[in-house]
């Protein structure tokens, strides 16, 4: 949270790190994370919906209708 700029980080054990830009306040944190994911995936924001870690560093997130392989879309580099 509070990063200079929302990005992935690459692979962190059997996750994805991403730095997120916004405050973990009043679940800014968590939509800054879901609508950074609907871009770099292509999807519009109601494919994702956050599953746990509603209050947690570690999240779980679920996409529906997405990508094939939304993992390497993710850790691609942006462009």
């Amino acid at each position: 949270p509070r990063s200079a700029r929302t990005e992935v980080v690459g692979r962190h054990g059997d996750a994805i790190k991403i730095r997120l830009h916004a405050a973990p306040v009043d679940g800014a944190a968590n939509a800054e994370l879901l609508r950074f994911l609907a871009e770099r995936l292509g999807v519009p924001r109601s494919a994702l919906r956050l599953v746990a870690g509603g209050s947690s560093r570690r999240k779980r997130v679920a996409l529906t209708g997405g990508p094939a392989d939304p993992e390497a879309r993710l850790l691609a580099p942006p462009g």
